[in-house]
């Protein structure tokens, strides 16, 4: 059985002394945090990593990248590079977000790219997919998916479905308040892994965790993670608050003892 994964990402949120008081109290809550089966992560701005990272050693939180540069280390100015992230002994980098893809013009190509640099260092990627509204009325869904998928995993193996993780995210619902519907997020979920059984194998497609992301709140996220193909979630700014953030660990908690 799969376990459970939730992921905050705070974005351009939080400076020094709110990344500390947060993660301070994270920590408490996970040194009394006894489900093994749900997985804490946050991924606070880079600046903070190091602080978030050191604070959070020896408690079963974790800490995550937001992103990475498609270049190795070299003249790009503001760059922060896989290499980089690795000497801070990373765990995660998020990848494709669809902020990334929007305002920052990457691309199916440029995410490949990105893959490639994180798995190659050993941090585990959690690759961002998902269709835009007009896509989504258009009956697109899964024609997008499919794309993002073959282009973005393009000449990467998977040998056991651990090395990576995805988030279906539909841009349509990110920070818009709207969220999928239990039945639309599983619908996409299954599509997904029926396409990495086809794509890689049965075992892959079982054991890879699939989160779902876009407006996720304490008060939806349990019909979300009911799902049977839904592995917990990537959470924007109800992560942004401790009490918010713990609320859904907990329900996790409950949600992993019924799947």
């Amino acid at each position: 059985m799969r376990h459970l994964m939730l992921a905050g990402n705070w974005k351009m949120n939080k400076d020094l002394t709110e990344t500390q008081n947060f993660v301070q109290g994270l920590k408490v809550y996970a040194h009394k945090h006894t489900e093994s089966r749900v997985e804490i992560v946050v991924a606070p701005t880079y600046p903070f990593l190091m602080t978030a990272s050191e604070m959070l050693k020896g408690t079963p939180a974790k800490v995550s990248a937001q992103d990475v540069s498609a270049n190795d280390d070299g003249a790009f100015t503001g760059e922060v590079s896989a290499t980089m992230l690795a000497s801070l002994h990373l765990p995660y980098c998020i990848i494709g977000h669809s902020e990334r893809r929007q305002y920052h013009q990457e691309t199916d190509d440029t995410v490949n790219v990105k893959l490639k640099k994180v798995l190659k260092h050993g941090i585990i990627p959690i690759f961002c997919i998902g269709e835009r509204l007009e896509q989504r009325e258009a009956e697109q869904t899964n024609e997008v998916l499919k794309r993002q998928l073959q282009e973005g995993l393009c000449d990467i193996t998977l040998y056991t479905g651990k090395e990576i993780v995805i988030a279906y995210e539909p841009v349509w619902a990110i920070g818009t308040g709207k969220v999928a519907t239990p039945q639309q997020a599983q619908d996409a979920h299954n599509f997904i892994r029926a396409w990495l059984s086809e794509n890689y194998n049965g075992k892959v497609s079982e054991k890879l965790l699939i989160l779902y992301g876009g407006s996720v709140k304490p008060d939806n996220i349990k019909e979300l993670m009911l799902q049977p193909d839904i592995d917990g979630a990537l959470i924007g700014g109800a992560s942004l608050k401790l009490e918010h953030f713990t609320a859904m660990l907990d329900t996790a908690g409950e949600v992993v003892k019924q799947k």
